[in-house]
Order: structure tokens, then sequence, then C-alpha cells
């Protein structure tokens, strides 16, 4: 599937997997879950037979599994809630993606916005306020997927290149580093010439896994099961090689597990290995201003980045942020000041929001 990456919102992947066994009636509304072989998304309480944990993934809403490219459940009708404009801005997506795929021209947002009945203008700002990036940028992410894909799949990197439509491999490789997240040559061997150190410790609020690349810590993570977290970890960075912890990764270890056991009280700067979209960056530098024991709603936070309109996208962005704590995504709420999803747990949401008011 192409588009939207999963998000993990208010439970573990392990409990929302617990609710879709259950078949948890409670839990419709909270998230979807897709099933990678078939193609289709279902409410957690659908009737269907339960695929294999290794081929579903979960999205918070419809929205987020359609423009991630998969259908509706016909028996569990898990679509209701999106809108007319939610679906204009799929169907922009999914030509996209379309053309893409038969090694088409991509069309213009003219062209799209007549098929949509729209004007540019109109159907700029559904798409903006949807995703938080132009119909162009959106274009030039798929072209870039489809580099990773290609290259992640053996094949070579011009070949990759011109699958992806780009114009030349000029213009490719004016931008490579900052869209691969690293040089294409080094992306082709799946990040094998990366090293990567790693620990697992104990705190207050449940297991902490931290990780380290060449760049900085690339990766925090809270959970209930060490072996969970390793196992996301191994599979997020699969081509990488793991090596001992050295006494300055050990160092930093501690810096984060006071951010964890004591968070505000201090002032730790961390150096950061940041991989995500332009917009999730913009997100993501935005959460960092947020001074502890402070919080901020989406809309607020999406007038902060100049997108006032990209509410949707900004939780988007919040839900994909892989540095817990380092990258306070904890401190932003609903508009109504209640708690929203966390990706490592709502409890441990709120629990870090009192640590902050206790040492504010």
């Amino acid at each position: 599937m192409t588009g939207t990456t999963p998000i993990i919102d208010s439970a573990s992947d392990a409990e929302r997997w617990r609710l879709v066994l259950a078949r948890d009636a409670r839990a419709d509304g909270q998230f979807v879950y897709a099933v990678q072989t078939t193609g289709v998304y279902c409410r957690p309480s659908c009737p269907a037979r339960r695929p294999k944990r290794a081929n579903v993934n979960f999205y918070t809403n419809a929205y987020s599994a359609e423009l991630a490219g998969y259908r509706p459940c016909k028996r569990c009708c898990p679509a209701a809630a999106i809108t007319r404009d939610d679906q204009t801005v799929i169907a922009v997506c999914q030509t996209l993606q379309g053309a893409l795929e038969r090694l088409q021209r991509l069309p213009s947002a003219a062209q799209l916005a007549a098929e949509a009945g729209l004007s540019v203008s109109q159907l700029q700002r559904l798409f903006t306020a949807a995703l938080g990036i132009t119909i162009n940028q959106y274009a030039q992410a798929l072209r870039s997927q489809q580099v990773q894909q290609a290259l992640a799949a053996g094949s070579a990197i011009t070949d990759a290149i011109a699958a992806a439509g780009y114009s030349s491999t000029g213009h490719f490789y004016q931008k490579a580093t900052s869209e691969l997240g690293m040089p294409a040559r080094r992306y082709q061997r799946q990040g094998q010439a990366m090293t990567i150190e790693f620990a697992i410790t104990d705190t207050t609020l449940g297991a902490l896994l931290v990780a380290r690349s060449d760049v900085g810590i690339c990766a925090i993570a809270l959970g209930d099961n060490p072996q969970v977290l390793a196992t996301e970890l191994r599979q997020r960075f699969a081509g990488a090689r793991r090596v001992t912890p050295s006494e300055e990764f050990n160092r930093q270890l501690q810096q984060v597990v006071a951010l964890v056991e004591q968070p505000g009280a201090r002032s730790i700067t961390l150096p950061l290995d940041i991989r995500g979209t332009a917009f999730q960056r913009r997100v993501w530098q935005a959460l960092q201003s947020i001074k502890p024991g402070q919080t901020v709603h989406y809309s607020e936070l999406a007038q902060r980045i100049g997108a006032p309109t990209a509410a949707r996208a900004v939780a988007n962005a919040c839900g994909a942020n892989t540095l817990a704590i380092a990258i306070p995504c904890h401190r932003v709420v609903r508009q109504d000041g209640s708690l929203s999803g966390y990706r490592w747990g709502v409890e441990r949401k709120r629990e870090l929001l009192k640590r902050e008011a206790d040492t504010d």
C-alpha cells in the first residue's frame, strides 16, 4: 500500500490487537485496522475472520486508512465518517498514486481540480488542510517513496529514478539525501552502512528503549513489553548493524531516563536523528518550542507553523513522532483541554503532564 504510514494513537499495537481479537465494539471509532493481503480496512468489531497479526496495520480513522490505499470492508462499513471533502482528497491521492504505478506522467493540479469540479485554489485549500502539504509536495513524496521501494528491492539507482518519473538524475540527486535520509547508494544497501546502538531499561512509566545512529538519538519509545520495543526497532532499521553501546551512549541513555522521571526539571540537549517529511519536521520543531508545563491544542499548533487549516495533518504528524519526550508531542491536547491519543499510551501522557506541572 502507498500513502500515509500507520498511525499509532491512544493504545499500543498490542492493546489494539487484543481489542480486535475480542471484537470489542467499544473500540469502534477509536481506530481501524487494515489488512495488507486483502487491501481492506475494518472496524475493531468487524465479524470477519481475523487475519494474521503480521499482515495488520492500525490507523486512527477511516480517512487515514483510505489515504494509505485501503478500501472499506463491506461487512462492517467503517467509512461512514468520511466527508465529501475527505473523499475529494482521497481521490486526488489515488489518481496520483495510480499514475505513478502505471509509469504515466503525473496530472497537474489544474487537471486534478477539473476532475474534482473545483478551482485549483479550492482544491489546494482542501488538500493542504487535510495533509498539511501541497499537491505538488505530495507528488514529490510519492516519487521519493517509489525510489525507496525500488532501491530496497535491489533496482539500479538510474532505473529507480526513471521509474519514479524524475525529469533527470541530477534533479533527483539534488534532493536525494534529504528525501531518503542518506545518500542513494547507502539507502540501496538498506542502511547496512549504518550502526545502531540501543538499550532498554526500566522506568516508572514502563520499559524505555533508546537507540542512537551515527547522527544522534533516532528512537525513544515507551511500552509494557521490552521484547516488542526491540522487535519494532529491528523492523524499522532492518539493515543496520547493531553494536555494543558505548559509554557516551550510556550517558545519553541516562539523560533520557531523567527526561522521563523528571520532565521539565532540567534542560537537556541531545543530538537527534530526526527522520520525517518536511511538514512533519515543521510540526516537530514547533513541538520542541513548547515549554514544560504548557500545553497547546492541535489548531493552535497548526497556526504556529503557518498552516492554520491543517489541524488534522498536525495531529497525524504528532502521531508519527518516534522520539518520545525529546519531541514532546504529549504537550498537545484537544481544543477543550481533554487528552487526545498518545503513541505510547494516554495514561503515560497524563502522567508526563502531571510531572511537568509539579516541577513547573
